[in-house]
């Protein structure tokens, strides 16, 4: 069974799943950027993240990458995550049920933006 494939803005995503990006990446987004062209033939750019059930691709520029680092205070003026930073324990649940428009099953994630 493939994983849902879901498209999404930074600021939409739910906070256990933002915490988890943060963990992830703890030097920042900027430098993990994939980019594609769109089915409107617009190149875009997005940070990967996977979770044991969900692909996203978390639509971002390389600026907008900088400044959600820039203005988080969990992040150090070095752009580092802090050490003191702790993911708390969210439910496991991956914010399944959440309403999203761009997630399609069999499509490439890539398609559905």
């Amino acid at each position: 069974m493939s994983k849902k494939r879901i498209v999404k803005d930074y600021e939409n995503l739910p906070e256990e799943i933002v915490s988890r990006v943060k963990m992830e990446y703890p030097q920042g987004f900027a430098d993990h950027l994939v980019s594609f062209t769109n089915k409107e033939g617009k190149k875009v750019s997005a940070l990967p993240f996977e979770t044991e059930e969900i692909y996203y691709l978390i639509r971002m520029t390389v600026n907008e990458a900088r400044q959600l680092v820039s203005d988080d205070e969990d992040y150090d003026d070095d752009g580092n995550l802090r050490d003191d930073y702790v993911l708390d324990d969210f439910a496991t649940d991956e914010a399944e049920g959440e309403d999203d428009d761009d997630a399609d099953e069999p499509k490439s994630a890539f398609d559905d933006y």
